[in-house]
């Protein structure tokens, strides 16, 4: 029999991305296999965002070289973002020749044809687009949940912010028909699928022929069996107004299976960060959409992401940034180091912040974070929220975890005998953590 297995790196994207590419390997026969050292294929799918995924890739590529040289009939394909960089494909060819098939991300719908094309000439083959022909519809996936399921509706990005990679490695926007995407809902709907994930680079700019991201949502939520719509990632300047609606109480005109919830990127609190950054809204600007959003859902859960120490940032930017976290105050934010990306336009900025002051930033901004996450989640002790139940929780035996409605990690003691993976059950919040509450089932 033959197997394979798959290393994903980075974003949801990325990992529905390897859901086709497992759906296209069974689909010629292969089966997932229990360690990734014992597979006949290995993929490793890439991320590019940050230095340290690059560094991380390469890591792994020493250890799967000795399983090719144990093994040298496993077939060793890399793929994704850091593929659809020439200096990355480069040094691949040049320092880790025994690597069979590397493709990038316009082009996965092809892998069948290209590992049998590797097993007739038995040659490095390389097979990276430079931007994506046409959309693939239909592809098969091999989905990780049977009741929760990201649903790709755009692919690419035109921000061209100053320091990401992504437009170079994802290519330009495009977005999938809204009905190709109601088919693909509906057919998980059918199979017990509780819970969307719409994803793209940035979801405020779908457009489906007619139809904008507020309008695909509006169907979404009309699909039969589907009880949750979440989305990723959201850039503040493209946030509607029709889409802040859709927040609303369902009698406002929302939409009633819209979870509370939203990841807003702001990334720096300085105006003349944001500029250098090319992100198109000022510190104000964010601000007065958060307001919007709480306006619309007062108990909105609002995720961020910072940089810190940005090409350029001085003490006065930094506080301006820890000024929008204590006037936003944040449910939960991912921070990272600014590290320059090769090809991007801030990678040629040449007052670089030092690795001191970074890491003070850093830890001072993570502090005050956290905190205030930690105060927010205390809001919550005695109330009684909906849990999607996913599965063990990594808290001990005989616990199981989920999330609310607005997305908070819930951890609670499973009851006897009683199967409740996939099932949405009320659940008492007894104490919370900075990140992750403890409840007690109310029933069942």
């Amino acid at each position: 029999m033959k197997t394979y297995s798959i290393e994903t790196m980075g974003c949801q994207m990325n990992e529905r991305d390897s859901e086709t590419i497992a759906g296209l390997l069974e689909q010629m026969g292969y089966t997932a296999s229990a360690d990734f050292k014992d597979a006949d294929v290995i993929v490793v799918n890439t991320c590019s965002v940050r230095e340290n995924a690059d560094n991380r890739f390469f890591g792994m590529l020493g250890h799967i070289k000795h399983i090719k040289l144990a093994r040298p009939d496993v077939i060793v394909a890399v793929c994704g973002c850091m593929m659809q960089q020439e200096h990355i494909t480069e040094k691949i060819r040049e320092k880790h020749a025994w690597v069979d098939l590397v493709f990038g991300t316009h082009n996965i719908d092809a892998l069948p044809e290209m590992i049998e094309e590797l097993k007739q000439t038995n040659e490095l083959l390389q097979v990276v687009l430079p931007e994506r022909i046409s959309l693939a519809e239909g592809l098969p996936a091999r989905r990780e949940f049977s009741f929760k399921a990201y649903v790709n509706i755009m692919y690419g990005c035109n921000n061209f912010c100053s320091y990401c990679v992504v437009p170079y490695t994802r290519g330009r926007e495009i977005s999938r028909d809204a009905e190709n995407i109601l088919a693909e809902v509906r057919d998980l709907a059918e199979s017990g699928t509780k819970e969307i994930t719409l994803l793209g680079q940035n979801v405020n700019s779908y457009s489906g022929g007619e139809t904008d991201f507020a309008g695909l949502i509006e169907m979404v939520n009309d699909v039969p069996g589907i009880e949750r719509i979440r989305f990723m990632t959201s850039h503040p300047k493209d946030l509607s107004s029709k889409l802040i609606d859709k927040f609303k109480p369902t009698e406002e005109g929302g939409a009633a299976g819209l979870c509370p919830a939203i990841h807003l990127p702001v990334q720096s609190g300085s105006t003349r960060v944001l500029e250098r950054m090319n992100r198109h809204y000022t510190k104000e600007e964010y601000i007065a959409l958060v307001e919007r959003l709480r306006e619309a859902r007062p108990d909105i859960v609002i995720s961020t992401d910072f940089i810190v120490g940005f090409s350029g940032e001085t003490d006065e930017d930094f506080a301006d940034t820890m000024d929008v976290i204590e006037r936003v105050r944040f449910d939960s934010a991912f921070t990272f180091l600014y590290s320059p990306r090769k090809g991007t336009p801030a990678a040629e900025y040449e007052d670089l912040t030092s690795d001191e002051v970074k890491h003070e930033r850093f830890d001072h901004m993570v502090q005050r974070l956290n905190a205030i996450t930690l105060e927010k989640n205390s809001a919550y002790v005695g109330s009684v929220q909906d849990i999607l139940v996913e599965g063990a929780s990594k808290t001990g035996e005989s616990m199981l975890m989920g999330r609310t409605f607005g997305g908070k990690l819930v951890n609670f003691q499973a009851p006897d005998g009683a199967d409740l993976i996939g099932s949405i059950i009320p659940v008492r919040i007894k104490s919370v953590k900075t990140f992750s509450f403890t409840g007690e089932i109310v029933r069942w």
